[in-house]
Parts: C-alpha cells; sequence; structure tokens
C-alpha cells in the first residue's frame, strides 16, 4: 500500500480542475458586464443568465458523471470527456469576444450555451480523476493539493483580467480570452501527454484488492459486529440538519450576490474601469487560502459551530462596511482580505458539520442535500439580487448581502449538534481540503 501521496501525480491531475476553476472566474466577472455594457440587458436578465450555469449544473454533472463510470476507452474512462469537453468549451470561449465586438447577441448566447454545457460536460469526469488514481487514505492530501490548482487558475484569470482588459467604455476582451483559452488547453495538454489514466487505475485497483483481502484476513468476528448499523436521524438532529442547510443557503445567497455582481458595481459605483476591480477579488482569494491552516486551528481549539458564526459575523460586518464605501480607496482590500478569511472559516467547516450530524444515518443523501441548497442559493441569488440593482439602485448589492449574512447567523444559533472539535490534520496541506 501507498503510504505517501504522489504530489507531481496529483499536481498533474489537478491540472484539469486548475483550467476549469479559470474559466469560471472570468465568466463570474466579465460576462456580466458584456451582457450590460455591450447589449444592454437588465440586471435582471443577466441574473438569470448568469444563474444558468447552476442550473445546468443540476443537470449535466450527476449525468456525465454518471457516464463516464461506465465507459472504457484506451484513454480510461475520464480523459476522453476532459478532451472533449475542453476542446469544445476553449472552441466557444473564443467565440464569445468576437460576438461581443460585433455586438451580436445571438451568437454571443448560443456561444455562451455551448461553452457552458462543454464545462458541464467534463467537470465531475475532472473531479473524479483524483479519487480514481488516488488510495483512498491519501485523498485528503490529495483533494488538498487540487483546490490549491483551483486556486491558482483563479488568481490567474484575476490576473489576466487586470493585465489585458483595456480602460474606456468598449474594452476589446479578445487577449484576455485567448490567454483562458491557451491556459485551458496547455494544462490539459500537460495533464494527458503526462497522465496513463488506464494503467495507474489499474496499478491501485490491483493494490487495494491485495489491501482489502489482508484486512478481511485479519478482521475478526468482534468488529464486523461493531460496524456502524445505517440508521434514521433522531428529531432533534433533524431540527439541527434543517436549520444548518438553511443557513448554507442564506450565506451562499450572500456571498454569491457579491460574486457575480461586483464587477458591474465597481463600474457603476465605484467607477473603476477596465480590470480594476481584480484587485479586491485576489485579494479575497489569496487571503482565503493564506487562513485555511490558521482557520483550521482555530476549529480544533474552540469548536466548528463557533468558527462558522465567527467568519458569518466577519462576513457581514465587511458587507455593513462596503455600503457605505462609494468611492474605491485602497484601503477596501483589507476589508476584502477579511471577507476571503470569512468565507474560509464557512466553508471549512460548513460540510464537516453535516457529516459530523449524518453519522450513523445516510452521509451520501445529506451531502447530496447540501449541495442541493448551496445551488439552490446560487441559482437563485443572480436573479433576486440584479432585480433590486436594476429596479432599486446599485447600491442595494452590500445590504443585500448584509441581511442575508445576518439571517445565516440567526439560523445557524438554532444548531446544536454536529459541533465537535477539528480533529488537528495528519499535515498542514490537509487543512485546504475544503468543500466548495
Amino acid at each position: 500500500m501507498n503510504k505517501k501521496l504522489n504530489y507531481g501525480r496529483t499536481f498533474l491531475i489537478g491540472l484539469a480542475f486548475m483550467s476549469i476553476s479559470s474559466f469560471w472566474q472570468v465568466y463570474d466577472n466579465i460576462i456580466p458586464l458584456i451582457l450590460k455594457n455591450t447589449f444592454g440587458l437588465g440586471e435582471t436578465i443577466t441574473g438569470v443568465v448568469m444563474a444558468l450555469d447552476n442550473v445546468l449544473a443540476l443537470v449535466l454533472l450527476p449525468v456525465f458523471g454518471s457516464i463516464s463510470d461506465k465507459v472504457d476507452t484506451k484513454l480510461g474512462k475520464r480523459t476522453p470527456f476532459i478532451i472533449v469537453g475542453t476542446v469544445l468549451a476553449v472552441t466557444f470561449t473564443l467565440i464569445l469576444p468576437f460576438a461581443d465586438r460585433a455586438e451580436n447577441l445571438p451568437l454571443f448566447v448560443g456561444a455562451l450555451f455551448g461553452v457552458l454545457v462543454s464545462m458541464g460536460l467534463y467537470r465531475s469526469p475532472a473531479v473524479a480523476l483524483m479519487p480514481d488514481l488516488t488510495p483512498n487514505h491519501l485523498r485528503s492530501k490529495a483533494n488538498a493539493v487540487i483546490n490549491l490548482l483551483g486556486a491558482v487558475g483563479g488568481v490567474y484569470s484575476l490576473l489576466m483580467i487586470k493585465l489585458l482588459v483595456g480602460k474606456g467604455a468598449t474594452p476589446s476582451y479578445v487577449p484576455l480570452f485567448l490567454s483562458i483559452a491557451i491556459f485551458m488547453v496547455v494544462s490539459v495538454a500537460v495533464l494527458v501527454a503526462t497522465i496513463r489514466e488506464k494503467k495507474l487505475a489499474k496499478q491501485l485497483a490491483a493494490e487495494e484488492a491485495a489491501e482489502k483481502q489482508s484486512e478481511e484476513e485479519q478482521k475478526t468476528v468482534e468488529e464486523a459486529v461493531e460496524e456502524p448499523v445505517k440508521t434514521v436521524l433522531a428529531p432533534e438532529v433533524k431540527r439541527s440538519m434543517i436549520f444548518m442547510l438553511i443557513s448554507i443557503f442564506f450565506w451562499f445567497t450572500a456571498y454569491n450576490a457579491v460574486t457575480t455582481a461586483f464587477s458591474r458595481y465597481t463600474t457603476e459605483v465605484w467607477k473603476l474601469e477596465g480590470g480594476g476591480f481584480a484587485d479586491c477579488l485576489m485579494v479575497a482569494t489569496v487571503a482565503a487560502i493564506c487562513s485555511y491552516i490558521p482557520i483550521g486551528i482555530l476549529a480544533s481549539r474552540i469548536g466548528r459551530k463557533k468558527t462558522i458564526m465567527a467568519g458569518v459575523v466577519l462576513m457581514a460586518a465587511c458587507y455593513l462596511a462596503a455600503t457605505f464605501v462609494m468611492v474605491y480607496h485602497p484601503v477596501i482590500n483589507i476589508a476584502f482580505a477579511l471577507i476571503g478569511v470569512a468565507w474560509a472559516a464557512i466553508n471549512v467547516n460548513s460540510y464537516p458539520m453535516i457529516v459530523a450530524m449524518s453519522k450513523g444515518a445516510d452521509i451520501g443523501k445529506f451531502t447530496g442535500t447540501y449541495y442541493t441548497f448551496s445551488m439552490a442559493a446560487q441559482i437563485m441569488t443572480p436573479i433576486l439580487s440584479g432585480f433590486l440593482l436594476e429596479n432599486v439602485a446599485y447600491t442595494t448589492l452590500f445590504p443585500y448581502a448584509f441581511g442575508f449574512s445576518v439571517l445565516a447567523f440567526i439560523t445557524m444559533t438554532q444548531v446544536r449538534h454536529g459541533d465537535v472539535k477539528a480533529e488537528k490534520k495528519a499535515s498542514l496541506l490537509e487543512n485546504f481540503d475544503v468543500e466548495d
């Protein structure tokens, strides 16, 4: 059995997720600007378009994930989906800036739909490639590597936005989209050239089969009797679970509203031009990455619930402070760094609390429910916040986020179970093993 993670191999496996993350950063920040400034779409319709990726994800991710489970090719189960999906996504991505320059809305919407379907085609297979090629006991460390690479992809896109998006009323996005397309192609090309999925999967299967046989030989009857039996949640635990899921819905509603509308907000309220808004988002992303380890240490000492609630309070306070900022100043980056820390505190600990409450019941079921609530928030909030931006004022964005953060804090006070102190990580790297 492999006792140590093959970091080089895991890095290469994570290149697919890195390429995906680079695209989503551009999607969240640039597509809304194009829809508004080039095509003159209202904020509500823009919100509907921005929610489309999450709607498609609910349908496409489980479908193509399941299909990739069943296929068997010379390249393996996941690699063909990654290759085809990347080629299609890059092709449609390169159409977007030219449709923007030509002010051709049907072409732009068609290309955007093509990109989202293409991403849905290989997102699940790309994520599944890591557990396919990593022993179970090493997956936490491997997932940490994957998450770090995803963050690198996001930061790369923000840097490209800052450097390549020109100022003025009609900036050209061709250089930006070209840089993202090249980044995606190079990332996946390196993965395909270096990772032999089918060979590695067979090797891992053989090792795990041998290990399982050895464990079964050593297993006593007494140990077998002690295996947990699946039961239903107790009523009081179920109540805590419901409030926890509602809290998840509320803080995703707050956070996603800001991330999807921020580029437009900075243009309209702070009068920033080009890719100037990227500074704040880069600061938030880097701060979140840097805070994973301290957050893990804090949760091990005071518990996950208190850590989450501290994060919600910090995030709400930053949103409230941002409400009164009408002109951009570099000090705003401090608030966004704190938002990054707050989001890390929430994100690192929320899913483990769901798992803790569902132990002895159906963990898989409640994992799916967790993602249902977070995804539902990300479908609803671009539309609702967009309606307020369009029909009330752009300055409603941060009060909107503040209000839902307050609601998340209130519902979290009703969570009475699942609050266990986080276990000390086996290595510092495992602090980056987060669910998103």
